[in-house]
């Protein structure tokens, strides 16, 4: 793929907005990496309860960004090459689309483009407790080609505040893109 290497990140509506916008701020340090933003109305009410961000803010973060409910957007077709997507958090609302190919807003279809074309889909789903459905649901999206990584944090690297857990968690999903970082210290 000649030029920049293009990255779709999606921004659902779940608690754990950090981890997308934290995953956007880090991308922004790599100028051959262009970020496709796509997030939900819901995920920037979370964003300014969480963060006390405002969109505007968020938004700049990205190289370009998608309104969710431009289907027609270059994300929405496997004919725009991108290395794949992000979704940070992902909503079980979410990961029911995808897992159903209910392609009724970008985010959705961007997913399921992916996963079409056999591109890497990275779903940090964030819900807890979990019940039979959502587990089938990644079970469904897995068999499909997606790779779970939940925002479950390890303390080996001994965290000493919130923004060490989200760069461990950050810097798994930039490890499965082969995007070398130093976001937090590696076993050895």
């Amino acid at each position: 793929m000649a030029g920049k290497r293009k990255i779709i990140i999606g921004i659902s509506g779940a608690s754990g907005t950090i981890y997308g916008v934290r995953l956007l701020e880090v991308l922004r340090e790599y100028p051959e990496i262009e970020t496709h933003l796509v997030i939900s109305d819901i995920a920037m009410e979370i964003i300014h309860h969480e963060q006390e961000r405002e969109p505007d803010e968020i938004l700049a973060l990205a190289d370009v960004f998608h309104p969710i409910k431009n289907l027609g957007a270059a994300i929405s077709s496997g004919s725009f090459l991108t290395e794949g997507m992000i979704i940070a958090p992902c909503s079980i609302k979410s990961l029911s689309g995808i897992a159903n190919s209910y392609n009724d807003n970008l985010l959705v279809r961007a997913a399921d483009v992916c996963l079409k074309e056999r591109r890497r889909l990275i779903i940090v789903v964030r819900e807890t407790p979990l019940h039979l459905g959502h587990l089938e649901l990644m079970t469904r999206v897995t068999r499909n080609g997606a790779i779970l990584l939940p925002p479950m944090p390890s303390f080996y690297h001994k965290p000493k505040t919130i923004a060490d857990i989200v760069n461990q968690t950050v810097g798994k999903v930039l490890d499965n893109f082969g995007i070398e970082h130093n976001l937090f210290t590696r076993w050895k």
